[in-house]
């Protein structure tokens, strides 16, 4: 690959040099006919006069002093608090006292992955991602939610192999112990990224349908008055059942549907459900179950009324509801 701002590839200067040196051309006329200005062509003839075919290889633009780069402690800090809290940008900028500006340069250089390809338990590398260039945000809040669920595997009392760490994998398989599922269902509102939340035993049309009417009230709580647009996946449990469509219609809201296989399209709520088991679920070993659910509502009070958000400017959901 060459360099970003260059007319030539390695080989076309290669090919300037065999017309000017054995074929003996004219560097002006081999400069028109190759797109380029007369220097340009005399500057790749005279590095390779100077150091042969590795002249005409790339070279860094990076300048031989950087009086105002950024110290070497700042660099580290902002790599150690990466490691260790898995955040974004923004919210290092405030652990690390960095330029967010600077913190995004620094993992950029140091080849950091993005979260969303990382393990949220480990920090390892374990997927590719996926995304849309078409963005887009509603005026008002109300005017959209997004909902959808995340199944989660039930933990066992004393928090099992994982949080004891004295028992093998294959221990834990031998155990046959069927624990379940939980199902976190979740609603957002596209403007303001206000957030709600419940866990239930299913995700059945009637569990779906109960937990849109609360959440509407919920919302209402807020401030949110009115919700116009329900946006979900093409999930049996909200296209096909009954009870769901009938809450939307006590609710006043129309249904849209993502295209089928692009969960992208209700990312809002996907960015959630991953937020979720980064900053909830995983964040740290649980004792039990019940321990992980109550959990819950602390960290949606939170992250509503306190966690800043990139895409509000650094600030929470409520300051775009009041």
């Amino acid at each position: 690959m060459s360099h970003r701002n260059a007319r030539l590839t390695p080989r076309g200067r290669q090919l300037l040099v065999e017309r000017v040196r054995v074929q003996g051309m004219p560097v002006a006329h081999v400069a028109a006919a190759m797109g380029i200005s007369r220097q340009c062509a005399h500057r790749w003839v005279r590095r390779f006069d100077e150091e042969g075919p590795a002249g005409l290889m790339d070279r860094s633009s990076r300048p031989h002093r950087s009086p105002r780069a950024t110290d070497t402690r700042s660099v580290a800090k902002v790599l150690k608090a990466r490691h260790d809290h898995r955040c974004g940008p923004a919210q290092l900028a405030r652990l690390t006292k960095v330029p967010e500006r600077t913190v995004t340069r620094i993992l950029r250089r140091a080849g950091a992955p993005r979260l969303v390809e990382c393990d949220p338990m480990t920090g390892e590398v374990i997927r590719a991602s996926r995304s849309t260039a078409r963005r887009y945000e509603r005026e008002r809040p109300g005017e959209l939610v997004h909902i959808d669920v995340k199944k989660l595997g039930r933990i066992p009392k004393g928090g099992g192999w994982r949080a004891r760490g004295g028992e093998s994998s294959a221990n834990h398989r031998r155990s046959h112990q069927r624990l379940g599922y939980d199902y976190v269902h979740s609603m957002v509102d596209d403007h303001s990224r206000f957030a709600y939340s419940e866990i239930l035993d299913d995700e059945t049309g009637e569990s779906c349908a109960g937990f849109l009417c609360r959440a509407a009230e919920a919302f209402r709580s807020a401030g949110i008055a009115h919700i116009e647009e329900v946006m979900t996946d093409n999930a049996k449990n909200y296209t096909r059942s009954r009870a769901f469509q009938s809450t939307l219609a006590e609710v006043g809201a129309a249904h849209l549907l993502i295209r089928p296989h692009c969960p992208w399209q209700n990312g809002k709520v996907e960015r959630l459900n991953r937020t979720l088991l980064i900053e909830w679920a995983y964040r740290r070993p649980y004792g039990s179950n019940a321990q992980r659910t109550r959990a819950l509502a602390t960290w949606l009070r939170r992250y509503n009324t306190e966690r800043p958000h990139s895409a509000l400017g650094g600030r929470p959901p409520v300051s775009r509801l009041s």
